[in-house]
């Protein structure tokens, strides 16, 4: 199947961005809305945008032609969806709200094109139940802001025919965006993860242990001063993950079953895979490509300094 028109159902600040970087990508892409007026003013608002983008260098210079070209408000949703090979629905998080759309898309639609969701939380499964035919249905979770976010969660349900998926991840690739598949989870990973810090931190807020502004100084400055690069396993593979073993021992002396050690770090310490230090451990990184490891992270964790240095701190002051 060969991708060319696209259709974006919710025309607001999240939708509208995935429908910019498609146009961007030389889609033809329509945006629907409640109404014909609204998701017209919304494209002009995303041109406007592009325009701002533009000059901050953010976006190409000819963005806001190529995109005024491929972008197109339809009249309703249904007009919108008829003839797209693919259609994201970007709605508001409220799964009556998404039934409603995701049953009018699919009653027009073509049987043989994929529907996708931008549901950050609602199982994929419950907004399959409003979906004809769903086993071309999908979640296409994009991150907030749509134009800048690289990363995109893919999330089949327990139906969803597996051929769609590369087809989804070419239309994403297209954009210069990351797919990366995850299971149908509440929370799915993204946010399962994101909330997991969250959570934490305002536990050590309400602990006494540090203020809002100093958690965010460590948090942005160490750990998540890695992240940009490596994800969780890369990082404790390159700690040592006997080192996470000995620290797991240490929070547990307060919080046994909070910070219990998980299983799968506990079977690789004990079969002795520690990591990259012993050429084995959740990525399985060999022992000789250690210190090409090494110095790729450390030139990387240069560069992101030398980044923010130049940016300057962020004016939330």
């Amino acid at each position: 199947m060969t991708t060319k028109t696209i259709a974006v159902v919710g025309s607001g600040y999240m939708g509208g961005g995935i429908a910019q970087v498609l146009a961007l990508a030389g889609y033809d892409v329509k945006i629907a809305d409640v109404s014909a007026e609204i998701a017209q003013q919304n494209r002009q608002r995303l041109l406007d945008e592009a325009a701002a983008f533009v000059a901050d260098e953010l976006f190409p210079a000819d963005a806001v032609e190529r995109i005024e070209a491929r972008l197109t408000a339809a009249e309703s949703i249904e007009e919108a969806v008829a003839d797209a090979d693919f259609i994201e629905e970007a709605v508001p998080e409220k799964v009556e709200i998404k039934h409603a759309t995701l049953a009018r898309i699919s009653a027009v639609a073509r049987p043989d094109a994929i529907i996708g969701s931008n549901t950050s939380t609602i199982l994929i499964g419950t907004l399959a139940e409003a979906v004809e035919h769903p086993e071309r249905f999908l979640g296409v979770h994009f991150s907030n802001p749509a134009p800048f976010i690289p990363g995109v969660e893919l999330i089949a349900h327990a139906g969803t025919d597996e051929a769609v998926l590369p087809v989804v991840e070419e239309i994403v690739a297209a954009t210069g965006k990351e797919t990366a598949r995850v299971g149908d989870a509440t929370g799915f990973v993204l946010n399962r993860l994101q909330y997991a810090l969250f959570h934490e931190a305002t536990q050590l807020v309400e602990e006494g242990v540090a203020t809002p502004d100093d958690i965010d100084t460590i948090v942005r400055t160490t750990f998540g001063f890695r992240l940009p690069v490596f994800g969780p396993f890369a990082i404790a593979d390159m700690a040592g993950l006997d080192v996470y073993a000995f620290c797991y021992a240490s929070l547990q002396t307060r919080w046994p079953e909070r910070f219990a050690t998980p299983d799968s770090l506990k079977e690789l310490v004990d079969a002795g895979k520690f990591g990259t230090k012993s050429g084995a451990g959740y990525l399985d990184v060999p022992a000789e490509r250690t210190a090409e490891l090494v110095a790729y992270r450390n030139k990387a964790y240069v560069a992101i300094k030398q980044l923010m240095d130049e940016l300057g701190p962020a004016p939330i002051h």
